[in-house]
C-alpha cells in the first residue's frame, strides 16, 4: 500500500477507534461499571495484517479472527513485524483445525462440544508450553442447531445438528463441555461466550445470558469472563456483564461478503 494511503487508513482506524472507545466508556458509565472491566477485541477477519499493525500501534492488542486459514498466516506476519498482540479465535472451530489454532491463539471463544474440547486439549498438550484459555460458547435460546453448548434447562436433545451429523445429547450440554475443559490440564476454563439470537432483542438475550453466567460462576468461580456484544449490541452486552466485546464493522468498516 502506498505510504499516503497507508497513513489515511491509519487515521481512519484511529477515528473509528475513538468512537468505539467512547461507546464502551459511556456504556460502562451507564451500567455503573469500571471501564477497565471491559476488553475490546478488534475482529479483523477479511482485513490484512497491516490493519492489525495499525490497531496495535493505536493501543489495541486483543485481535479476533474467525477462520484459521486467514488467521494463521496473518499471525505469522504480525509476529514477524514485532507487534505485541493477543489472538482470540472467535469463530466456529473445526476439529481438524485445532492443531493450527493452538499455535497462535491466546484464547478460543467458541468451544461448544465435548469432542471439540477434547481435540483442543490434545492439540494444546502437544504444541503449547502453557494452558490455552478457553471460553465455552453457550446457546442462549437452547437451540443446538445454531452453535453453542446448551444449558440443562434449555432442553438439549439428541439428533441432527448443523451439517447433518448425529451426536449424543450430552456432547453439547454446557455442563459436560465445561467439565471437560476444566478437567483438561492443557486448557484453562475462563468463562462463557455467546451471540444474541437474531429472533431475540439484545436486551432479552443478554439478560438471559447473565442468568446463565451467574449460575456458571457459582460452579466455576474462576471462570469470570463473558464475551458478548458486537458492533450493533455492545451497549446492552456491557449492561449485562460482558467483559469482552467483539467489534469489527465499527472499527474496520463494512466487509465484502466471505467467499
Amino acid at each position: 500500500m502506498p505510504e499516503a494511503a497507508d497513513g489515511e487508513r491509519r487515521s481512519g482506524l484511529a477515528r473509528n477507534l475513538a468512537r468505539v472507545r467512547t461507546r464502551i466508556a459511556d456504556a460502562c458509565t451507564a451500567a455503573g461499571r469500571d471501564r477497565g472491566e471491559v476488553t475490546l477485541v478488534a475482529v479483523t477477519k477479511t482485513y490484512p495484517a497491516s490493519d492489525v499493525l495499525h490497531l496495535a500501534s493505536l493501543g489495541v492488542h486483543d485481535i479476533g479472527e474467525n477462520r484459521d486459514q486467514d488467521a494463521a498466516p496473518k499471525a505469522v506476519e504480525v509476529a514477524a513485524a514485532g507487534a505485541d498482540v493477543r489472538w482470540h479465535f472467535v469463530g466456529t472451530l473445526q476439529r481438524n483445525k485445532v492443531r493450527s489454532v493452538v499455535g497462535y491463539a491466546h484464547m478460543v471463544h467458541s468451544v461448544d462440544s465435548v469432542r471439540l474440547a477434547r481435540a483442543l486439549g490434545a492439540a494444546a498438550q502437544r504444541h503449547r508450553d502453557r494452558p490455552l484459555d478457553v471460553l465455552v460458547q453457550v446457546s442462549i435460546d437452547g437451540d443446538p442447531t445454531r452453535g453453542g453448548a446448551v444449558p440443562a434447562a434449555g432442553g438439549a436433545r439428541s439428533g441432527s445438528v448443523a451439517g447433518g451429523a448425529d451426536v449424543e445429547a450430552d456432547d453439547r450440554l454446557l455442563e459436560r463441555v465445561a467439565e471437560t475443559v476444566a478437567n483438561t490440564p492443557a486448557l484453562r476454563l475462563r468463562g462463557l461466550m455467546a451471540v444474541a439470537p437474531l429472533s431475540w432483542s439484545a436486551t432479552e438475550a443478554f439478560a438471559r445470558l447473565a442468568e446463565i453466567a451467574a449460575a456458571f460462576r457459582a460452579r466455576y468461580p474462576d471462570a469470570t469472563l463473558l464475551s458478548a456484544g458486537m458492533t450493533a449490541d455492545l451497549e446492552p452486552a456491557i449492561a449485562y456483564g460482558a467483559t469482552h466485546v467483539r467489534v469489527g464493522t465499527a472499527l474496520l468498516g463494512e466487509r465484502a461478503p466471505l467467499r
